[in-house]
């Protein structure tokens, strides 16, 4: 992908983000970039292309974060707090109808976009894991697919307004206690008495 054509995404991404996907016609688009739709078309074969674009984009704008976190040399516990809340704040920012017309309008962008997004979770988490086990914050007894694959199911339910409708619940708080139930039911006795001291400073920070 050229300069350009990479331009042309990332605004377009950040378009679906504040609008939804549905809502955003191509006409939307091209004038939200400052070109004609016949020049849009230059750079994508259709609508379906541009949002499967949009979503890699996003996908690996998301990885190269993670990474980042990760190459900050954290605790176990420490960095599956960084990355869990980069995502959250990620997806908070999403308009709300952004899942909805995936899964209706765009499945397999969806679909590519969610197995590329997991295994991304997949080997994250996996290698948390790994640390925390070594520097005894979690437990050494641990089935490390099956916890990944449970926590980032449950990571989506917080995001359910029909669980935890947005008037009732705050996200942070929800967040802050998906992320303490996880670590609780991985952690040795000296993890559990770290995250006790940090769940009190984010708290106190809040």
């Amino acid at each position: 992908m050229n300069e350009k054509d990479s331009e042309i995404i990332a605004q377009t991404m950040r378009l679906f983000m504040t609008t939804g996907i549905k809502s955003a016609t191509m006409d939307d688009v091209s004038r939200h970039l400052g070109i004609s739709k016949k020049t849009l078309y230059t750079h994508v074969k259709d609508k379906n292309d541009l949002v499967e674009k949009a979503l890699m984009c996003s996908c690996e704008m998301q990885n190269s974060e993670i990474d980042l976190i990760c190459k900050k040399n954290l605790n176990a516990i420490d960095e599956s707090f960084e990355i869990s809340n980069y995502i959250f704040r990620h997806i908070n920012t999403l308009h709300p109808s952004i899942v909805y017309d995936l899964h209706k309008y765009h499945v397999s962008a969806w679909e590519k976009f969610k197995t590329t997004k997991q295994a991304k979770i997949y080997d994250c988490y996996s290698k948390n894991m790994i640390k925390g086990i070594k520097e005894g914050q979690y437990r050494d007894d641990l089935n490390i697919p099956v916890v990944v694959k449970i926590y980032a199911s449950r990571f989506d339910v917080i995001f359910d307004e029909n669980l935890f409708p947005r008037d009732e619940f705050r996200p942070a708080d929800l967040y802050l206690e998906l992320f303490r139930y996880h670590i609780r039911g991985i952690a040795s006795e000296m993890g559990i008495q770290y995250l006790i001291k940090k769940v009190k400073k984010e708290k106190l920070n809040s």
